[in-house]
């Protein structure tokens, strides 16, 4: 750790109270009382934050200085972009009528509400391993796929924990993900290696996940939307397929994400007005005052118009703005995690699992396990998570002669499965705020069906708890495991 140690009034442990707080406020606000709503969890984290500093000891510039240290970490920043270009990206085909698309293709192929669920959950794990990025798939599926399956009568809640499950898959098994590069560099380990040695052990998990969805599919109550019966859906809004398309192969060509997604907003958008799916207006519009001469004057453009109340609007506006406050929140967390780091709250925890539980070999890699989990309950941002975990997974791995894969397998599934379950977790937050956004589902389709509770998807996002149940097997029966070949004989002995 390079930089200013932060000194607190009972030691390396009170540097986790402003995490732990902000836990707590999470569980009181929306385990208790039921409320999702983002902003409130940014009041919780500030609140959290204003209260470590009076245990910090001392001049509290260094208190301060690490806020900001841990808000400009490029893990927080690159979150961040995911959210904003799928934003856009999501609600420009939602706009083109994509999602009437989907209802059109799931009648003409006989996809009813209790398959629909399971097939989201394939489909999501395929966008997500092709693009990289779980918090984008989750923005697109939950924008798109989320009210289509509402409309035809799945469970929304079943739903919603599919969409996750798809995005945990695809984050912890793309070789483009931000998760899936962090594991392999931290643990010494070649990217196509690790990909390679984690299949068998995603693809268990994906297996139960989905025949576990196909069965509460069938038991789960489905819903009835008011004039939901007499949508028909229309064709012309999969042309979308392609643009969706377009993401995939750009991605998987090797090219930035934010590259691949800017070309699929601009292949929707194309779309759009080619075909005319949706107007310029509904893509971006400048509203200015009525009786502003000067906007009278450019009224013939066709994303300039007059109304009563000025503002911007569009899909590409309220793609952005949705995720604001989920921002603000996350940059907090990256930031009260930094804290604790600073303050050895990481690293007395890291030092206590390393010499109290961590006795064998799989008890070693059982810790691994939990305590990735542990972490990412608290930093819920995954890749956030990750980084702060990794130094930990390679220092007990070697102590035991695992093998880099392994150890790079152990740290991404859990941190990608983890950030996708808790209500105050980044995966499950963005989602959520696409539905209550400036121009969310609720709002949109009239109906509160279209917006989920962040606490009642926990036990649903069944691909996300399987994964960390696979990786807990594997560590108490040894499957899987392999060592590094190149260490004297009489080491490998010992465990």
């Amino acid at each position: 750790m390079e930089g200013p140690r932060i000194e607190f009034y009972g030691g390396k442990w009170a540097s986790t109270v402003p995490l732990l707080l902000f836990i707590l406020w999470a569980i009181f606000q929306s385990g208790l009382l039921r409320i999702g709503d983002t902003s409130g969890l940014v009041a919780g984290a500030l609140v959290a934050t204003i209260i470590g500093m009076f245990l910090a000891k001392g001049n509290w510039k260094t208190y301060a200085n690490t806020i900001f240290e841990g808000m400009t970490q490029r893990v927080a920043a690159t979150a961040i972009v995911a959210w904003l270009w799928a934003g856009m990206f999501a609600e420009t085909l939602q706009v083109g009528g994509f999602v009437d698309g989907l209802i059109w293709a799931a009648d003409a192929l006989n996809v009813g509400a209790t398959t629909f669920p399971a097939i989201t959950f394939v489909l999501a794990a395929l966008l997500a391993t092709g693009i990289g990025t779980g918090y984008g798939t989750t923005v697109a599926f939950v924008t798109l796929f989320f009210p289509a399956g509402v409309l035809l009568g799945a469970n929304p809640v079943l739903l919603f924990g599919a969409i996750l499950s798809g995005a945990v898959f695809g984050d912890n098994l793309a070789p483009v993900s931000d998760t899936t590069i962090v594991s392999a560099v931290t643990q010494d380990s070649d990217i196509g290696g690790v990909v390679a040695s984690r299949f068998k052990y995603a693809i268990v998990a994906a297996v139960l996940a989905f025949i576990a969805y196909l069965i509460a599919g069938a038991s789960m109550s489905t819903v009835n939307v008011e004039g939901a019966a007499e949508l028909a859906g229309t064709a012309p809004g999969l042309l979308h397929l392609v643009s969706m398309g377009i993401v995939i192969y750009t991605a998987i060509r090797g090219r930035h994400i934010v590259e691949a997604i800017s070309w699929g907003i601009i292949a929707a958008i194309v779309f759009n007005l080619i075909f005319g799916l949706a107007s310029v207006s509904d893509m971006l519009v400048f509203r200015a005052p009525e009786g502003l001469a000067m906007a009278e004057s450019l009224s013939w453009l066709p994303f300039v118009m007059t109304a009563e109340s000025a503002g911007v609007g569009g899909s590409l506006y309220a793609g952005a703005l949705g995720f604001f406050p989920l921002i603000v929140l996350t940059l907090l967390i990256v930031a009260m995690a930094r804290i604790m780091i600073r303050g050895g709250g990481f690293e007395a925890m890291q030092d206590w699992l390393l010499n109290t539980v961590a006795t064998s070999v799989n008890r070693a890699e059982g810790t691994m396990v939990l305590g990735t989990a542990l972490i990412n309950g608290m930093i819920t941002i995954n890749t956030a998570a990750e980084i702060a975990i990794a130094p930990y997974i390679a220092r007990i791995g070697e102590s035991y002669n695992i093998n880099g894969y392994r150890r790079a397998n152990i740290l991404d599934a859990n941190t990608a499965a983890l950030g996708y379950i808790f209500p105050w977790a980044g995966g499950v937050l963005v989602g959520y705020g696409v539905m209550t956004g400036p121009e969310g589902l609720g709002a949109q389709y009239g109906t509160q069906l279209m917006v989920v509770n962040p606490a009642d998807v926990v036990p649903f996002v069944f691909h996300g708890w399987l994964l960390v149940a696979v990786f807990l097997v594997a560590a108490f029966t040894g499957f899987g495991r392999e060592y590094i070949n190149d260490r004297p004989s009489a080491e490998v002995a010992r465990v």
